[in-house]
Formats: C-alpha cells, structure tokens, sequence
C-alpha cells in the first residue's frame, strides 16, 4: 500500500472521485501544508493556519499507479485557479501535490510540465508541487461527505 495526498478546492468532491478508482483502498480528508498543529475546520477557513483543505488517498499499486491517481486529481479541478476553485476562495482551496518520496515528486512534476505544455488550459498552472508534512484528519462530519448524503462527485470523469 502507498499514500497520496492532494489538495484541490473543497475536499468533498475529490476525496468521491476518488473513492470511486478501482485500486484505491481508503481515502481521507483533512488538512496539511500549514503550521499549525491539529487544526479544526473553522480555523482552516478562517484562512490563518496555512493549511489546504486535502485528501489523503491509500492505493495498491499493483492495481493504480500513482500517474492515474495525477490524472484524477487534473481532470477534477482548475489548477490554474489561485487560491481557490469556484465560489470556494481562500489559500485553504488551493491546488497541490503533497509527494510522500522522491518519485511521487518527479512524477508529480513530469505531469505538470506534460499538462502545462498540451495547452489544456489557457492560462498558467498554479499547483504547487511540495514534500507532504503533517496531515490532520478532519471532523467525522467531512469523511466520505459526499456518500453519506447520497450525492457523487462534483464531476464526471
């Protein structure tokens, strides 16, 4: 099993999209890239922990590689989108990739520059790309969200 953690917008939807890959075994949503130990949801929004909303994803590599757990994570959000996705604004919402080694992070930025240059996206990809730190679950009320309310993932991919 490996970890991936990625950050795009509101962890609801993405955290589904997940959820619903063949070879992903759990996921998890919470916060990470800020300096605040164990924040809460209220603290988060109030946009002065540094923290992004995240969701952090267990997968078998022998089923998923990590370049489909990429793909997934392009194709569900507006990466050229600073700050924010949507209505939803705030460096809490922002685009990244939190790589757990050395490969996750080569790949991860091989997967930018192949996305930046197919011309996708009319303006700049903004994603930051950075070394996962500590990772703070979120309240119960935010794990798996989307399903416990009956609804699928904000897009279909």
């Amino acid at each position: 099993m490996e970890m991936a953690t990625f950050a795009a917008g509101c962890f609801w939807g993405i955290e589904a999209a997940f959820r619903r890959l063949p070879g992903v075994i759990e996921t998890s949503v919470g916060y990470t890239g800020g300096d605040v130990a164990d924040p809460g949801y209220e603290r988060v929004c109030g946009g002065d922990t540094g923290h992004a909303e995240a969701v952090r994803v267990s997968f078998d590599p022998s089923k998923i590689g990590y370049k489909q757990l990429l793909n997934m994570f392009w194709a569900s959000h507006d990466p050229t989108q600073l700050n924010g996705q949507g209505p939803d604004i705030g460096a809490q919402y922002r685009s990244a990739i939190f790589t757990h080694s050395p490969d996750q992070d080569r790949e991860a930025r091989a997967s930018l520059a192949k996305l930046a240059e197919s011309g996708a996206h009319s303006g700049p990809i903004v994603t930051e790309i950075i070394p996962a730190g500590p990772y703070y679950l979120a309240e119960d009320f935010h794990q798996q969200y989307m399903e416990k309310r009956g609804r699928t993932a904000r897009r279909a991919f």
